[in-house]
């Protein structure tokens, strides 16, 4: 069963580049055809999805986030980073990553979540 486990800072300055690593146990993440996502809440608010690397590394932003978001994988500890830049305070949240198995946002296996806290 494969198992996914977020890492990274809890708290960002503004206007820093907030970067979170995702580590993937039980699986490889260059198995056809899953699809490695990041997904956010806000306090209050619903869940985000904010972009995706897929088993063949391709690349998929949400188009709101596209321009500040980039996401990378690194096949030999079998995980994947997100990293978003120019953040306010409207980007804290609790971030996820996930497996999609199909790339239709069908979310099999998630990290527990993160708490990132975006305040100088």
């Amino acid at each position: 069963q494969v198992q996914l486990q977020e890492s990274g800072p809890g708290l960002v300055k503004p206007s820093q580049t907030l970067s979170l690593t995702c580590t993937v146990s039980g699986g490889s993440i260059t198995t056809n055809y899953f699809y490695w996502s990041w997904i956010r809440q806000p306090p209050g608010k619903g869940l985000e999805w904010m972009g995706a690397i897929a088993y063949s590394c391709s690349t998929y932003y949400s188009p709101s986030l596209k321009r500040r978001t980039s996401i990378s994988r690194d096949t030999s500890k079998n995980q994947f980073t997100l990293q978003l830049s120019s953040v306010t305070p409207e980007a804290t949240a609790v971030y996820y990553c996930a497996r999609d198995d199909t790339g239709w946002a069908l979310f099999s296996s998630w990290g527990q979540g993160t708490q990132v806290t975006v305040s100088s």
